[in-house]
């Protein structure tokens, strides 16, 4: 996956959006101002911060050496993910997840909001 392909993705999810409140290298990926990816889309290899289920993150750290706890991140809840180590079709699984879990924690009337057409 290139760093088009991981933008184009992070965007093609409902209300996902693209900002870049730390410096102009670090792209974050957000939904209704709630953070689901950070990458530097630049840089080599090609990472991504996303958050995970605490279960899962435990789970796919120990089977992937290319999945290691968030860096400068809360490690309980986000993994960093080397995306050419990574078969595709795994970082999209993983980004749609990430996506996922923050909508899943948005507040009901702005969850409604997102299933609109």
């Amino acid at each position: 996956m290139t760093p088009q392909q991981l933008r184009a993705l992070c965007l093609s999810f409902n209300a996902a959006v693209e900002e870049f409140p730390f410096n102009p290298e670090t792209s974050v990926f957000k939904v209704l101002g709630k953070m689901f990816a950070l990458s530097g889309l630049d840089a080599r290899p090609l990472t991504v911060n996303l958050k995970c289920d605490p279960e899962d993150a435990v789970r796919l750290r120990a089977e992937y050496e290319a999945i290691v706890p968030g860096w400068h991140m809360n490690k309980r809840h986000w993994n960093t993910v080397t995306v050419g180590d990574l078969p595709d079709r795994l970082v999209r699984e993983l980004v749609e997840d990430s996506y996922d879990l923050v909508v899943a924690g948005l507040p009901r009337a702005e969850r409604l909001k997102l299933d609109r057409p």
